[in-house]
């Protein structure tokens, strides 16, 4: 049965109000917390302001397949062909600690280059590279950055864990307030306006496992255009790649260290392969732009596998990993017009990811230098 996908328009968004004053807040709190990070994440150097741990940057392969569907063979995805990328495993938070207090949310940016047509970046339009940036996870916590904001305070009030010497009770009452501020908004939020969704939404993403990195499943999260229609991204492991991976579940409590040494030996000892999938949007009151809290139903629309993301067997476990990681840029804007991100949290990405690429660079006085190849990013004798 033919499926009536819904057409891209500018109209499938709604700027939020005060959009660009809360934009402006965020990116002050980005900036204030970015610069205290020099001092407290202990490594000498600004982080950045969200995936800041890194585990690992891999040489990659995308090839666009052939035989496409017309409505999946949009933008990018409608020359099939093979093109060097690059892959940043990382944790989620904006904190370079031990694996125990980070947590299980990860994700990975993807670099791909040779790629035509100019960037949606003003400063580096010619630049032919194309990024993601993925979680583990197939929403956001949250629908607008009025919610973000508070929600982040909370969470920056909270630090990373809690104290040690906290009775049971007190624990309770602890949680008690955080789910409390969280819905209301510290008080502020009038009862329509509290924030159930996003409760909900953190709750699932609070349930994470953490497992290999290999074997995570990763989502933009937001809606992007898709050529002419409305979809979602995903890189899901091949099956029988994943089926090989001997470190599979992972204790994070085990060591301060464990989802990159788990990853090192993966690829030390064998390549894999993910797909690269594309959902489009049937109907925008279940499968919405702006609420990103909501999971777009797979019976409405599957996902179409549309590339292949390859990682060749590698060592990825020197020290000279973690520089080259530092100094990779990806940006979730990093696209062409036919892959725009769509929705209020997806269009903030556009200036929290440039401004926090620029002050990052500039404070570790790295060149701010997007590469052509994986040469340039490894070296020509690592990249061949």
């Amino acid at each position: 049965m033919t499926q009536n996908f819904v057409r891209y328009s500018p109209d499938v968004e709604q700027t939020e109000p005060g959009f660009d004053q809360t934009l402006q807040q965020i990116l002050d709190d980005m900036k204030q917390h970015m610069r205290g990070s020099v001092k407290t994440e202990g490594i000498g150097l600004m982080v950045r302001n969200a995936h800041a741990k890194g585990y690992g940057l891999a040489r990659a392969e995308f090839e666009i397949l052939s035989g496409t569907p017309n409505e999946y063979a949009q933008g990018i995805y409608a020359k099939p062909g093979r093109h060097e990328a690059v892959v940043r495993f990382s944790n989620g938070t904006n904190h370079v600690g031990s694996d125990r207090f980070l947590g299980p949310i990860t994700g990975i940016g993807l670099k791909i280059f040779g790629i035509e047509g100019k960037t949606l970046l003003e400063d580096e339009p010619d630049s032919h590279t194309f990024d993601y940036a993925l979680i583990n996870h197939p929403v956001f916590f949250v629908n607008t950055l009025a919610h973000y904001v508070f929600i982040q305070s909370l969470f920056a009030d909270l630090g990373l864990a809690p104290p040690a010497n906290l009775t049971p009770e007190e624990r309770q009452a602890g949680l008690h307030r955080l789910l409390y501020n969280f819905v209301t908004g510290k008080g502020t939020l009038a009862p329509e306006q509290w924030a159930w969704e996003e409760l909900g939404a953190f709750l699932r993403l609070a349930q994470t496992k953490p497992v290999n990195l290999l074997l995570s499943t990763y989502w933009t999260m937001g809606a992007v255009r898709h050529g002419d229609y409305i979809a979602k991204v995903r890189v899901a492991p091949v099956q029988s790649f994943a089926d090989r991976v001997e470190r599979r579940a992972l204790d994070l409590t085990s060591a301060e260290q464990v989802f990159r040494p788990a990853l090192v030996a993966e690829l030390r000892e064998r390549p894999y392969e993910f797909d690269v999938q594309v959902q489009l949007s049937t109907d925008l009151n279940q499968m919405p732009v702006e609420k990103t809290t909501v999971v777009w139903p797979e019976s409405l629309s599957p996902y179409v596998t549309v590339a292949k993301l390859r990682l060749p067997q590698q060592d990825i476990g020197g020290e000279d990993n973690f520089e080259r990681m530092d100094k990779t840029s990806m940006a979730a804007w990093r696209v062409t017009e036919e892959h725009r991100p769509l929705g209020n949290i997806m269009r903030s990405r556009k200036e929290v990811y440039r401004q926090s690429s620029i002050l990052r660079h500039q404070a570790n006085h790295q060149e701010r230098k997007e590469p052509k190849n994986q040469a340039e990013v490894f070296g020509e004798q690592m990249a061949a």
